[in-house]
């Protein structure tokens, strides 16, 4: 059996606004149309599907165990030019082979 990750649900205190969010920083395609109670957003590759989702009152955004995490080329012109466009990520760490920098969606999910 082949099992591939290929859609997330993000649930959003504001859709429009996460879905923005990821269209503009991340590149995700997206009408912004709201069907069956989900904005689509779709990366430019076809691989990955985001949804987002209207939470409930009772839902604590910011406080789940899940983290996006995106690859970049060169993490301090991605940083540079999310800052340029409003996004500011964190200080840059360095791991085993990767570096990596923090920030957060308008719902305070890590990315």
């Amino acid at each position: 059996m082949d099992v591939k990750l290929d859609t997330i649900i993000i649930y959003a205190r504001n859709m429009d606004k996460t879905a923005d969010f990821y269209r503009k920083y991340f590149g995700f395609i997206t009408t912004g149309e709201i069907l069956e109670g989900l904005i689509e957003l779709t990366s430019e590759d076809r691989g990955l599907t985001i949804l987002i989702h209207q939470a409930a009152k009772s839902i604590k955004l910011g406080q789940v165990g899940v983290k996006l995490v995106f690859s970049v080329q060169d993490i301090e012109e991605f940083k540079r030019r999310s800052a340029e466009s409003g996004l500011v990520f964190g200080a840059t760490h360095q791991a085993n082979g990767y570096s990596f920098s923090n920030a957060k969606d308008p719902d305070k999910n890590t990315v």
